[in-house]
């Protein structure tokens, strides 16, 4: 081999570890710029209780004329709220169980949720994962091999207690490589009951909203306008009785994890 081919060869190594990152990169960075660019053109603003008021006739007829097509189009669009880490998905999922009805929304809802949140996991272990888990140092390794051999029951407990936001949930798995399998199954199964309570709040949604309209005296055209708004916030459908139904299934999906260690600690002592 001449001196030249060698030079060659040294510079497409270089040229590769240099194209290297931007590859790894790329997922993280295309999904971080679509949430700001749709963050910056106000999209999530179209997704509210005041929109649903203004449309809602039209919507409702749309999906009753073309539910498949409207079916489908409600999956995709939930999946990238979620991928883009998007605030207003509890709101699509409460819009879910008012256009579709919860036994329909429940699932499609699941299923979307479960899509844009491996897409988002997926993004940020290609990006974070591998590279971080290298450089980590003994304790976070230590705390790495700790998730990983009982991911399945910390998923699932994160995924139960709504304490921790969505969007946290999604990534933090990425840091520890946890399997794809196991965090899809894990989120599948721990979104279930908040899926479906939140779909289930959505079939009442409608009379909520005429009983919001008739008592601030609002109606479809002055909402459009911007001339009168309706005072109501998401957040209060969701009741305590509810948060703490769904943190004691948290509690009983960690209960394996900590016999175990409780077994392992006297097995030690012994």
């Amino acid at each position: 081999m001449t001196q030249q081919d060698g030079a060659l060869m040294e510079s497409g190594d270089t040229s590769e570890k240099q194209k290297s990152p931007l590859k790894r990169w790329l997922p993280l960075i295309l999904i971080g710029g679509l949430s700001l660019f749709a963050i910056s053109q106000g999209w999530h603003n179209h997704l509210s209780l005041t929109s649903l008021a203004i449309h809602r006739t039209a919507l409702l007829d749309f999906v009753a004329s073309n539910f498949l097509v409207a079916l489908l189009g409600y999956i995709a669009l939930y999946t990238t709220l979620v991928a883009l880490s998007s605030p207003v998905a509890s709101l699509a999922t409460i819009t879910g169980g008012f256009l579709f009805g919860w036994l329909v929304a429940g699932p499609a809802t699941v299923l979307s949720a479960t899509l844009g949140a491996s897409i988002l996991f997926l993004a940020a272990k290609t990006s974070l994962g591998g590279a971080l888990e290298a450089k980590a140092g003994p304790w976070l390794q230590k705390l790495s091999a700790g998730f990983r051999s009982e991911a399945f029951s910390y998923l699932l407990f994160l995924r139960l207690v709504p304490v921790f936001p969505f969007w946290l949930v999604n990534l933090a798995p990425a840091f520890f490589n946890v399997p794809l399998k196991t965090y899809a199954v894990a989120t599948a199964l721990g979104i279930i009951p908040g899926t479906f309570a939140f779909t289930y709040i959505g079939v009442g949604l409608g009379s909520i909203i005429d009983a919001q309209m008739e008592a601030s005296g609002a109606t479809p055209a002055c909402l459009e306008a911007g001339t009168c708004t309706l005072e109501f916030n998401i957040g209060s459908l969701v009741t305590p009785e509810l948060l703490i139904a769904l943190a004691g299934l948290g509690i009983v999906a960690i209960i394996p994890v900590v016999l175990k260690k409780l077994r392992s600690n006297k097995e030690a002592g012994a």
